[in-house]
């Protein structure tokens, strides 16, 4: 008997007031694997996140983590979940007053009782982890982008979670460092047991860690499957996504009338604030 999936997602609907984001979204994130969440801006893959993470209440539907129906927790449950969680935010969101020693610290030092002896262990453990045990006493005004996201990746691991996010993880990283940060989160999400969701838009560097992949489109699901049935798939949204192909189902021109018809008009006059 196969074991229960870390993340269940079951007919999820979720709007803000009367404009909707998320329609029918099902999605199961199996223990132990790395799972892509792909996409183009707006399509609703970080309000996802959110809803795993308890941020937003869904509209309709359900989101489970290890069984437990986040939406359903009072706030002392849904607080003992989020310490179970790991969480690299775009660009690292590191504290820029904090040693990246101090970042790392940091949760173990709010959520826990550990003495100080045993925190300066296990920060630099995970800072050895990411190959950055050696820049413990740097600000983050001192790294470069890369490492910052190295040491947001120690803070994620730092209470050993059982389900880690990254939300853009690549974002603004060069090729060295994006292929850097990729290797540790396929890494770590081995070593630790964990399981991750991925959140982004480099599509290369993530078909090579993830073992699955779910292609949003307008607050919809529209194709999944491994890595390599989404480098074959036929879906003409997903093929112009992976290949970055200009013509295809997302057009470059935002809709308009016909542009021989706008070139007649008559422009259109200024309007003078002082009028």
């Amino acid at each position: 008997m196969s074991p229960e999936p870390l993340v269940q997602i079951r007919t999820l609907n979720f709007a803000y007031d009367n404009r909707p984001v998320l329609s029918g979204i099902n999605m199961t994130i199996p223990r132990g694997k790395v799972v892509a969440i792909m996409g183009l801006s707006g399509c609703g893959k970080t309000t996802t996140l959110r809803l795993i993470g308890g941020q937003l209440r869904p509209t309709s539907g359900e989101v489970r983590v290890a069984g437990q129906a986040v939406h359903e927790l009072d706030n002392d449950g849904l607080y003992a979940l989020r310490r179970r969680m790991g969480m690299l935010f775009q660009f690292g969101a590191l504290f820029t007053d904090m040693s990246v020693y101090d970042n790392v610290a940091f949760q173990m030092r709010e959520h826990t009782d550990l003495p100080e002896e045993l925190i300066h262990d296990l920060v630099l453990m995970k800072l050895h982890a990411v190959g950055l045990r050696g820049a413990h006493r740097l600000m983050p005004a001192e790294l470069s982008g890369g490492m910052a996201r190295r040491v947001a990746l120690a803070r994620a691991i730092a209470l050993d979670p059982m389900l880690i996010m990254y939300d853009e993880p690549f974002a603004g990283l060069d090729p060295i460092s994006l292929s850097i940060v990729g290797e540790l989160i396929r890494r770590l999400n081995d070593a630790l047991g964990i399981s991750s969701i991925v959140v982004t838009h480099d599509v290369q560097e993530s078909l090579k860690i993830v073992d699955y992949v779910y292609f949003m489109a307008a607050g919809k699901v529209v194709a999944e499957g491994t890595a390599d049935d989404i480098r074959h798939s036929r879906e003409p949204f997903v093929h112009q996504f992976i290949w970055g192909e200009p013509d295809g189902p997302v057009n470059f021109h935002y809709p308009s009338r016909p542009y021989g018809e706008e070139l007649m008009e008559q422009p259109v006059k200024p309007k003078r604030w002082w009028s």
